[in-house]
C-alpha cells in the first residue's frame, strides 16, 4: 500500500482532523499488493467508518441539544441534511445520539467501532421496541439483559434486520407475559393514505398489522412472477413493475366479485399464511413474511384455516413430511421453502423455484426434507449437467460442491440464504 493505513489510528485527540481527510483520500492500491494486505486495509478501514459513525452521531446529538439549528429557526434534521446527510441517516445519528445515555454497553461498542452504523441504529430501535412493549419502565437489570441479548445477536453475524427480529421477538414476549398487545399485532393503529400527486398519479401509504401486511404481500407475491414477453424474451418488466401489476390483479378481481358474486380469477391471488414454530421454543412462532408474532397471535391463528402451522426444529428445519411419490407435495414445498427460502444457489425468489431431489429420486432417492432443496430452473439445469452437487449437512441444510474445474478441494457453500457475514463455523 502507498501509505500504512495503520498509521491512520496512532493519533490523539492534539491531532487536528483535517490531516486525517487528505491521508484517507492519498490511500492507493499499488500493483504488487497482496490480497492480505487489501484485506487487512479493508477490514481497518470499516472499522474507521465505524468510529466516523459513531463521532457522527454523538456530534449530531451536541448540535441539537447546544440548539444551533434553533439559533436561525430551523431543527437539527434539517441543518443534518443540508450539510449534505441523507434524511434516513441524519434521523439515524440523531436517534442514535438519543439513547446512548442509557444503553451503555451498546455505547462502549459503538464507540469502539466494533459495529456499523446500521448495527447500533438496529440495537437502538430495538431496545426502543422492547422498552415500549412494557407497560412499566425496563429495570436496569432488564435493560442490561435485553441489551445483551441484542449485542450477542451482532457479535454472531446477524444482519441488523435479524437484531430487530429478536427484539420483536423479546417484545412479543413482555406483552405476552404482561397482557400487552405488540406493536405489530395492534389493530388500532393500521392507516391507510393515498394521495394525488401533481402529475397524476397515486402516491399510497401504509402502516398495517403484521396480519394484514403478511396478507397482502402473499397475495402480491403470489402474482408478481416473472412471464415471458409476446416474441419469448424474458420479462422486461422490473419487481416493482410486476407487484403494482399484480395489485391491479387483485382490484379486478376484487371487482369481478363484487359485480358477478363469485370470484373467478385464473391466477386469483394466494393469501393462505405459513407460520412456523419452533418445536422447542413455541413462543417464538414467525409469519414468513414479516417475522416473529406473539405467542397469543400464533395460538389465535392456529384456528385459522387459512394459516399452515410448521413445526421446526432448533436449527429451523422443519419436521420430516416425507412421502413415497416422486413429487414433492404442495405442503412439503411450503416446509422447504421455510428452510431454503430462495434457490439455494443464486438467491431467486421461492416463487420461481423448483423442488429438487439431492439424491436423485431415479436412483432411489427418497422425496422427503431431508431430500430436498429449492432451485430454480437454470440452476436446476446446471446442477444436473455441469459438475455442481448438493449435499445436505449435519446441519440438516444443504450445502453445494463445486466442480473440480472451479474449485480442486470441492469446498461446501452453504446454502445462499445461510451465506451471512459469519457462518459461525458451522460445517458440513
Amino acid at each position: 500500500m502507498a501509505i500504512a493505513i495503520e498509521h491512520l489510528f496512532d493519533y490523539s485527540w492534539g491531532m487536528p482532523l483535517d490531516t486525517l481527510l487528505p491521508t484517507v483520500r492519498d490511500l492507493t492500491i499499488t500493483s504488487d499488493a497482496t490480497g492480505r494486505q487489501v484485506f487487512d486495509t479493508t477490514k481497518m478501514l470499516m472499522g474507521l467508518r465505524n468510529v466516523v459513525d459513531h463521532q457522527l452521531a454523538v456530534h449530531a446529538g451536541a448540535l441539537d441539544r447546544l440548539g444551533v439549528a434553533r439559533q436561525t429557526g430551523g431543527k437539527t434534521r434539517a441543518l443534518l441534511i443540508e450539510m449534505g446527510a441523507a434524511p434516513t441517516v441524519a434521523d439515524r445519528w440523531l436517534r442514535i445520539a438519543a439513547a446512548l445515555s442509557t444503553l451503555e454497553r451498546v455505547a462502549a461498542y459503538s464507540g469502539d467501532g466494533v459495529f456499523s452504523g446500521e448495527h447500533v441504529d438496529a440495537l437502538v430501535r430495538g431496545m426502543g421496541h422492547i422498552e415500549k412493549r412494557s407497560p412499566e419502565p425496563l429495570s436496569e437489570v432488564s435493560r442490561i439483559e435485553h441489551q445483551l441479548a441484542l449485542l450477542a445477536q451482532a457479535f454472531a453475524g446477524a444482519t441488523p434486520r435479524e437484531v430487530l427480529d429478536t427484539a420483536r421477538s423479546i417484545g412479543n414476549q413482555i406483552a405476552d407475559d404482561h397482557g400487552g398487545v405488540p406493536a405489530g399485532e395492534d389493530r388500532t393503529i393500521n392507516e391507510w393514505t393515498s394521495t394525488p400527486t401533481d402529475d397524476g398519479r397515486l402516491e399510497v401509504q401504509a402502516n398495517l398489522d403484521i396480519v394484514i401486511g403478511e396478507k397482502l404481500v402473499s397475495a402480491i407475491e403470489s402474482l408478481a412472477g416473472k412471464r415471458p414477453e409476446p416474441d419469448g424474451s424474458e420479462d422486461a418488466r422490473s419487481t416493482g413493475q410486476r407487484r403494482a401489476d399484480a395489485l391491479e390483479m387483485i382490484l379486478d378481481a376484487a371487482a369481478h366479485a363484487a359485480s358477478s358474486g363469485v370470484a373467478d380469477l385464473v391466477a386469483a391471488p394466494k393469501t393462505q399464511l405459513n407460520l412456523t414454530v419452533p418445536a422447542d421454543t413455541p413462543d417464538a412462532a414467525a409469519l414468513q413474511w414479516l417475522g416473529p408474532i406473539s405467542q397469543t397471535l400464533a395460538k389465535t391463528l392456529s384456528c385459522d384455516a387459512t394459516v399452515t402451522a410448521i413445526i421446526v426444529d432448533g436449527e429451523k428445519v422443519p419436521l420430516d413430511m416425507g412421502h413415497p411419490q416422486r413429487l414433492f407435495t404442495h405442503h412439503q414445498r411450503r416446509a422447504l421453502i421455510v428452510r431454503d427460502q430462495c434457490c439455494v444457489k443464486c438467491g431467486a425468489a421461492a416463487g420461481y423455484t423448483v423442488c429438487h431431489h439431492i439424491h436423485h429420486w431415479a436412483d432411489g432417492g427418497p422425496t422427503d426434507l431431508d431430500n430436498g432443496c429449492l432451485l430454480c430452473t437454470s440452476c436446476h439445469a446446471q446442477i444436473h449437467a455441469s459438475g455442481w452437487d448438493i449435499i445436505m449437512g449435519a446441519d440438516r441444510h444443504p450445502w453445494l460442491l463445486p466442480p473440480v474445474e472451479q474449485d480442486p478441494n470441492r469446498t461446501p457453500i452453504p446454502a445462499y440464504n445461510r451465506r451471512t457475514m459469519h457462518l459461525d463455523g458451522v460445517a458440513a
